[in-house]
């Protein structure tokens, strides 16, 4: 069953807030990945204590810095099911995670970072990893 909407609403906003576009529906997700060209990094939010703590507030942090990908986009776990289903054929071939961060270059994955590598870690470094990947991929 899907999060109450009224709760999610700060959770979504702090995306939302510095350009993330939120994508609530299959094809909102399907439009947003159709355009390929550039770079383009998708946050699967989630409600979990460690998308609270360490997650956005490092995505915060990265897309702040200096390199930053041309489109900002999020589907949020546990309340737009289908969007995060339609996500997640995009990148079937890594495991299902929440929250976890996508860097897509021309169309393809260029940068995970899933679950298991945002638990327990400040936002700074996360930023980090993030950054990295930017001004590796976004250039």
């Amino acid at each position: 069953m899907p999060y109450d909407p009224v709760l999610v609403a700060p959770m979504r906003e702090e995306l939302s807030d510095v350009g993330f576009t939120e994508l609530k529906s299959p094809e909102e997700v399907e439009q947003f990945m159709a355009e390929t060209s550039g770079t383009t990094f998708v946050v699967v939010n989630s409600v979990c204590g460690c998308a609270a703590g360490s997650a956005r507030p490092g995505v915060l942090l990265a897309v702040q810095g200096a390199q930053s990908p041309d489109r900002l986009g999020t589907v949020f776990a546990g309340q737009d099911l289908d969007a995060t289903a339609k996500l997640r054929g995009y990148v079937s071939s890594y495991p299902p995670s929440s929250p976890s961060f996508f860097l897509f270059k021309g169309g393809e994955v260029v940068h995970v970072v899933p679950r298991h590598q945002i638990e327990g870690r400040a936002p700074q470094e996360i930023a980090e990893v993030l950054s990295g990947a930017f001004a590796e991929f976004c250039g």
